[in-house]
């Protein structure tokens, strides 16, 4: 059985159009087989970004480096170089699918500048973010997860920020603990028909 963290993917293609709204602006995604939610944006996406952009605005963050790690076909990265034009974003996943399928969404919905890279967690991850926001691969077991997380804390800038959504049922607990302990700090921004919206800050 083929998941959606795979790099290559045999399931034949299924393409699909996902439309979604956030932030006051309009979207329209192509999905496909064997990528992460392919049938609709995932409700914990959906609730990610509505958190994190509330919360980068409230922060006056609007400039910076930002990391969408395990981006599937693009929905997280896409959706904030939109609302957050003069960020340098940068979309990473090792699914080779869902990133032929990052780089056709990010034309449709009219991001000619981000970066798309071929990354199994931060394998080809070299450089420092300000923010980093992740719907991590659970699928892929509790390693994979946590290693995205500490990835995470060596690759941001002092006072940079880490977003992450989880279901309780799959693990929100001990991510919260997790975090708490690598970073210092984890806040629990949302609570939400199951999902937990969290929070971390590296130390300035």
């Amino acid at each position: 059985m083929a998941h959606y963290f795979e790099e290559n993917p045999t399931t034949p293609s299924d393409p699909k159009s996902i439309s979604l709204r956030v932030h006051g602006i309009d979207f329209v995604f192509t999905s496909d087989a064997d990528v992460f939610s392919k049938k609709k944006v995932d409700f914990g996406t959906t609730l990610l970004l509505e958190t994190a952009t509330a919360d980068l605005h409230q922060r006056c963050i609007r400039k910076g480096r930002l990391l969408d790690l395990g981006c599937g076909y693009g929905v997280i990265g896409i959706t904030m170089k939109r609302v957050f034009p003069a960020m340098d974003v940068v979309m990473a996943d090792i699914n080779q699918r869902a990133l032929a399928l990052t780089a056709e969404n990010a034309k449709t919905n009219h991001c000619p500048y981000v970066s798309i890279v071929s990354s199994d967690g931060w394998s080809q991850l070299a450089d420092s973010f300000d923010v980093v926001i992740t719907n991590p691969p659970v699928r892929a077991g509790k390693k994979t997860v946590f290693a995205f997380y500490d990835g995470a804390f060596e690759h941001l800038s002092p006072g940079g920020l880490l977003y992450v959504v989880l279901q309780k049922k799959q693990g929100a607990p001990s991510t919260l603990a997790h975090l708490e302990t690598l970073f210092g700090n984890c806040e629990i921004m949302v609570k939400e028909v199951g999902y937990w919206i969290m929070r971390s800050q590296k130390a300035k």
